[in-house]
């Protein structure tokens, strides 16, 4: 039998907040700063392909992976990939680059209320408390885990592991929330035992507001 939820795990990206421009774009603008002139397709495929390599190795984002992208471009210069990268990987640290979702706050603000405590469960690093805290979201997680803190990335089931510890219940009485359907859906149902193919229609949610209610019922 589940018991009732105790806890709201949450992804970031994607799910609470997303980049303000697409990550081609971003990068484009920086290196027209430095001079440079690449096709803003050209760095978002780049990207991606980094993002795919680096992944396998190193359970975060970071500046290898920014200077990867860019060496994918043609950019052969090291002290130009640096710097590069390292404007980047700060301009990301921020809130000017994110935008929260409308409806994130006060779902948030509704989950506490509710008496569940919440945690964060990303593929990120350091800098996401910062983020979190200069898009004003921080104050409602009990706990951050990252993929560097934790040493693997969604989807190793390794990392909600970690968090399951943290929160100190059993997995039924967790729910986790995310856009994934790989990295936050299976990985998670996975640990309670329970698996699904497809996405039931209870499980999927249109908008974030549709979140308090349903958990409602499972906190009674």
């Amino acid at each position: 039998m589940r018991g009732p939820v105790r806890w709201v795990l949450w992804d970031v990206k994607d799910t609470l907040l997303k980049v303000r421009r697409s990550v081609g774009e971003q990068y484009c603008s920086e290196a027209e700063r430095a001079g440079l002139k690449l096709p803003a397709a050209q760095v978002e495929t780049a990207f991606r392909q980094a993002y795919r390599q680096i992944s396998r190795l190193f359970p975060n984002y970071g500046r290898a992976q920014v200077r990867d992208t860019f060496a994918q471009c043609g950019v052969d210069d090291p002290a130009l990939l640096d710097r590069l990268a390292n404007n980047l990987y700060h301009n990301f640290s921020g809130p000017e680059n994110w935008e929260v979702f409308p409806d994130s706050n006060r779902t948030l603000k509704f989950c506490t209320a509710l008496g569940l405590k919440q945690g964060v469960v990303s593929n990120s690093d350091k800098r996401l408390e910062g983020i979190l805290r200069g898009c004003g979201l921080l104050t409602h997680f009990s706990f951050l885990l990252t993929s560097e803190e934790a040493g693997v990335a969604k989807p190793d089931p390794g990392i909600f592991t970690q968090a399951l510890v943290r929160c100190g219940v059993p997995a039924s009485s967790v729910v986790h929330v995310g856009d994934h359907y790989v990295n936050d859906y299976l990985i998670s149902r996975s640990l309670d035992c329970h698996g699904h193919l497809d996405v039931p229609p209870q499980h999927r949610l249109q908008s974030l507001d549709e979140l308090p209610a349903r958990l409602k019922l499972d906190a009674d």
